[in-house]
């Protein structure tokens, strides 16, 4: 079929699933290969400078090619990987989605925990059922309530303050029209710019948040009306829900036991924690203290008694026009949020072989957006690090071809020297006159790495649901019985656990390294450490401007400073004394390229393009995102000053 191809660079041909893995296996085999396989439309496209294609197309091609997968994503979840990922990642969800709308909740007093769940379990439903990336995990984020407080802070400065819930229903209203335009101008194709170096910065904001929210948890119970006893076993419980967390994780790690109790460590660690660590609470002494314990309401009711329906086009017409900036903010909080969120969830260590869909999966996170402003609830999104986390809870580990291959060069070694060692035991009556002892059989390489992940829907609708009976009278009475500090305890995990696993964390290890005791085939041996501090300096001058101003009343613009990682890195890196080489080391794309590639392939076939390299684009197309995200910076700092605000 080459043959008869056209001279045009971007023509494509089809190409069978088995035969496209054959390649991926030679070019993992050969890495000096320039070649990459990118999946994309099953019919040639013509390459348009804006790089959008046809109105709705990303959408069509998304159901055209998870479509005829929906079936198995329902049978396949018969696999016991499914049980512990949904009790982990239900723990995961619902207990930080609280504790993050705690301030929300008492500052505000318009959500409560019913808006919580209702929340979680919304976005549950309708991404499982609905959606082309159910591995990805929607939930209320850290960054939604500061979100929602900074507008209920800006708005009671005004003399005469429009209602709350229906201000936020239109600002949900016109994030979602945005949302839908962006999903049908295709724009989720901007994600190509997503790399490592914007996935690590913003997960090493988010870990730190989640650091932060901890703290504050407890510096919260420092309050005269509190019981000092309360708060003292409310650092207790949080230190012992952190250090059993760990311990389990680590002896997940170790050689010790068998490794089904290992796996089961994995699996239930932190649910196990934090159950043990709620019990202590009410031990002895402890439960004298009477330590605080999350609020609650009735059962099915919406905070204040208010009717679950909000009738935001009641709102006054000035304050319909003002709620835009917001909405646009939100928008890009979003858009980058939550396609992060999956990009992580479809990470390159994960072995997936279900495809994506961005756009279709932006275009259901607007009818949610939609539906919370509707219902008065907060708005749900992708969840970093939960989404994450729920595909490595269902990875199937077992042995690579690579170790089998080694486990045969072991025997076949272990047999040459048994035949020489009985050769000069025959000849010298004794083994020690051999240079060389003996083998050890324990060290034959036991060493398991992901070889499928179980993709199904079943998962992440199972530990919705448990949010929806949470809502019931009897649950909603043990979620009361958690302590706060057990909540602190676990903020206190995941942040942790995640900054183990960032990019930023790695590479600031590896600098403090012994280099005799660095592994050889440690590809930043390969890039200069000047170049590395550097590359670290500029990630985390990023972190430290967007964490700086979600300290203040501007911490509403944060997604503008996270959104503008991506022209820094597009435009700005590459210019700085980065050689390419440097630069592929230090960075990389966040999934493969069979997830970020916005043209997606069918699962009867896999489509590969030629070796010639696309067209560049004008720089004007560059720097559209800077400009409009400019253009929007400008307009809501007129807009924050007609409305009495300061940025």
């Amino acid at each position: 079929m080459a043959d008869t191809a056209s001279n045009n660079p971007w023509d494509i041909h089809l190409e069978s699933r088995e035969t496209s893995s054959q390649n991926r296996d030679v070019k993992e085999k050969s890495p000096e290969t320039t070649s990459t396989a990118f999946p994309v439309a099953s019919r040639p496209l013509r390459w348009l400078p804006s790089g959008l294609g046809r109105l709705g197309s990303g959408i069509i091609l998304d159901v055209r090619s998870r479509a005829p997968w929906y079936l198995s994503d329902w049978t396949d979840a018969w696999n016991y990987r499914v049980v512990p990922a949904t009790a982990l990642i239900f723990f995961a969800n619902v207990l930080p989605g609280i504790a993050f709308s705690l301030d929300l909740i008492e500052t505000t007093e318009q959500y409560g925990v019913a808006e919580i769940l209702l929340s979680s379990f919304m976005a549950a439903f309708i991404f499982s059922v609905f959606g082309a990336q159910p591995l990805t995990i929607a939930g209320v984020t850290g960054p939604i309530t500061v979100f929602n407080k900074t507008i209920f802070d800006i708005l009671s400065r005004e003399s005469n303050p429009p209602n709350y819930l229906h201000f936020m229903g239109w600002v949900y209203l016109w994030g979602a029209i945005l949302h839908w335009i962006t999903a049908i101008l295709n724009w989720c194709n901007f994600l190509k710019y997503v790399t490592l170096f914007s996935c690590d910065t913003f997960g090493f904001y988010v870990s730190w948040v989640y650091l932060q929210y901890g703290i504050q948890i407890i510096t919260r119970q420092f309050a005269p009306t509190n019981n000092p006893e309360g708060v003292l076993v409310s650092i207790i419980l949080a230190i012992l829900m952190l250090v059993v967390a760990f311990l389990f994780n680590s002896l997940s790690r170790t050689p010790y036991f068998h490794r089904h109790v290992r796996r089961f460590l994995a699996d239930y660690g932190m649910p196990i924690s934090l159950i043990a660590s709620s019990a202590m609470a009410y031990w002895g002494r402890f439960n004298a203290s009477n330590p605080l314990t999350l609020p609650i309401g009735g059962a099915f009711q919406a905070v204040g008694g208010r009717s679950w329906l909000v009738k935001f086009w009641q709102l006054e017409a000035r304050w319909v026009g003002i709620a835009f900036p917001f909405g646009i903010v939100l928008w890009i909080l979003f858009f980058f949020d939550h396609n992060v969120s999956s990009l992580m969830a479809q990470g390159s260590e994960f072995p997936l072989r279900k495809p994506p869909g961005f756009h279709h999966d932006f275009f259901l996170l607007g009818v949610t957006t939609f539906l919370a402003g509707l219902l008065g609830l907060p708005a749900p999104n992708g969840l970093i690090p939960q989404a994450p986390i729920h595909t490595a809870s269902l990875l199937v580990m077992g042995r690579s071809p690579k170790n089998e291959d080694d486990d045969e060069d072991i025997r076949s070694s272990r047999t040459q020297t048994n035949s020489r060692v009985s050769n000069n035991d025959l000849t010298s009556g004794s083994i020690f006159h051999d240079s060389e002892p003996p083998p050890d059989p324990t060290m034959a390489p036991r060493h398991e790495v992901p070889i499928a992940v179980v993709e199904q829907r079943v998962s992440n609708l199972a530990q919705g649901s448990l949010c929806l009976v949470l809502l019931t009278g009897p649950f909603l009475h043990v979620l009361h019985l958690i302590p706060r500090g057990v909540l602190a305890g676990l903020f206190w995990y995941m942040g942790a656990d995640a900054l183990r696993g960032n990019g930023i964390t790695k590479k600031f290890l590896y600098l403090i390294q012994d280099n005799a005791l660095t592994p050889r085939q440690e590809r930043l041996h390969k890039v200069r450490k000047s170049r590395i501090i550097l590359f670290l300096a500029i990630q985390l001058v990023g972190f430290g401007v967007t964490f700086a101003i979600t300290q203040t009343i501007a911490a509403i613009g944060f997604p503008v400073i996270i959104m503008l990682l991506l022209p820094l890195r597009t435009f700005v890196v590459p210019r700085m004394s980065f050689t390419g080489e440097e630069l592929a080391i230090l960075d990389g794309p966040t999934a493969s390229p069979f997830v970020s590639c916005p043209l997606i392939l069918s699962p009867s076939s896999s489509i590969i393009l030629r070796q010639n390299p696309p067209p560049k684009r004008p720089f004007a197309v560059h720097i559209s995102n800077p400009i409009l995200l400019f253009v929007c910076s400008f307009y809501f700092y007129k807009t924050m000053e007609s409305v009495g605000g300061t940025l």
